[in-house]
């Protein structure tokens, strides 16, 4: 369980000690040695989760005319996985909070891991949909649990920097997957399974086996890290417990009055359509590109194309966000970026400058995340943060479920993914213009540091 400042930990035998302030050298040493025993093992951690929740965009390839899956039945099924992740995530991020990361995230990885490759032995529409629901409910809690971990080892000022750096994991997955995914496809027949079915069986095993590596060495909190020095322990304790302190004179007494603050409900809203252009591009990003009329293999290495150009500018961002103690308007400008490229992809869908807009698009979308993220700690804290953070997602999550299922109702509809990528620009730009009008008094100060 993780300690609260009046647990019998170093917070408590430091709290009412005056500490004496830590050179900037050795403060940010301290931050590099908790990341580079951290951030690894989360960062690949999250890569996994990714690749297993979105490799059905490269399965649909050939699944979906395999199984009889519709184009929007196939958006559907892409999308009812967080309807699922939604529904367990915010019950899922207080059991964590309880027990602990180390157990809890172990449990979820294991899990997904073995949903994730059964989904090799759909046998139709139905049962596909039934197996993305559940992936679903097994993975709920891993993104939000990840990030009230992190708030228990990072200060404010170094937490844009850690979330660009967990979320290189996004695109990177997008990345690895559209390469990794359209060789997999190319194992069509072999000892009697089809391609899609190998990706599946192939993708899952990482998820397993992380797991019990998680189990056997994440630590749950700094004062049981052995790698830390005494003064470090006492440093970061000092620090992590005035934020909590901060925080907690702007956290409404109670678990139902936090996850009814008009703060959370603003983030949400913006999160909401913000993945809902971010998952009807993932989803459908390896469909349009092999519209183009490439192979499987040449459509995978150019579906990475704008991944790749995601990670660059999500680390960028991080670090921007972080040096100019500013989150508001980085956030403003990433997603304004993403709608533009959506929509230049729309208007140029028959030609290679589609992919030219995508990655503008990916890079605008995932530069959002370094800046949106680091707000809800502003002022949460305890168990009123892990459900917080936890509502935040699961309700933004939706937008997994609405962008696959509009974009492939659109698609069914007009024969073409020209208005389903206006649709998404709209969504991205919607985001953006609601952080326009968020104001001080209902994000809080925090939107500015």
């Amino acid at each position: 369980m993780y300690p609260s400042p009046a647990d019998g930990t170093v917070a408590s035998q430091f709290r009412n000690s005056a500490v004496a302030p830590m050179a900037p050298e050795i403060r940010n040493a301290t931050m590099a040695k908790i990341s580079w025993q951290l951030l690894p093992l989360l960062i690949i951690s999250y890569l996994v989760a990714y690749i297993d929740r979105t490799n059905v965009a490269f399965a649909a390839i050939t699944m979906n005319a395999d199984l009889g899956i519709s184009a929007y039945m196939y958006g559907l099924g892409a999308g009812i996985f967080f309807i699922g992740y939604a529904l367990f995530e915010v019950p899922s991020n207080l059991v964590l909070a309880k027990v602990g990361a180390r157990r809890w995230i172990a449990r979820i990885m294991i899990t997904w891991g073995i949903i994730s490759g059964l989904q090799a032995f759909a046998q139709g529409p139905t049962s596909f949909l039934i197996l993305r629901f559940f992936l679903g409910v097994a993975e709920a809690g891993f993104f939000p649990g990840v990030l009230y971990y992190l708030t228990h080892w990072y200060p404010r000022e170094y937490r844009g920097r850690v979330i660009s750096a967990l979320f290189v994991a996004v695109p990177a997955s997008n990345a690895i997957a559209a390469a990794i995914s359209g060789a997999i496809l190319e194992l069509d027949g072999w000892l009697g399974f089809k391609g899609w079915q190998w990706m599946f069986i192939l993708e899952s095993l990482p998820a397993v086996g992380l797991g019990f590596v998680v189990y056997r060495k994440l630590i749950d909190h700094p004062s049981e890290a052995p790698w830390l020095r005494d003064e470090e322990k006492t440093w970061l304790q000092s620090e992590l417990d005035e934020e909590r302190a901060e925080a907690a004179k702007q956290v409404k007494p109670g678990i139902l009055a936090t996850l009814t603050d008009s703060r959370l409900i603003t983030l949400s809203i913006i999160w909401l359509f913000t993945l809902t252009a971010s998952y009807g591009l993932a989803f459908f990003l390896p469909l349009i590109v092999k519209g183009l009329g490439y192979t499987n293999m040449v459509t995978g290495f150019l579906s990475a194309i704008p991944w790749t150009i995601g990670v660059a500018a999500l680390l960028l961002a991080g670090w921007s966000s972080d040096h100019f103690k500013e989150r508001r308007w980085h956030l403003i400008i990433a997603l304004t970026v993403g709608g533009i490229g959506l929509a230049l992809a729309a208007i140029n869908l028959t030609s290679l400058l589609a992919i030219a807009g995508m990655s503008l698009a990916a890079a605008g979308i995932y530069s959002s995340r370094p800046s949106f993220w680091p707000i809800p700690s502003m002022f949460l804290t305890g168990a009123a943060a892990a459900a917080g953070i936890a509502l935040i997602n699961s309700f933004g999550n939706l937008g997994g479920y609405v962008g696959p299922f509009i974009v492939g109702w659109i698609r069914e509809s007009t024969g073409s993914y020209e208005m389903a990528l206006i649709f998404l620009a709209g969504c991205a730009l919607v985001a953006a213009f609601l952080t326009i009008l968020a104001r001080r008094a209902t994000l809080g100060a925090a939107a500015d540091r």
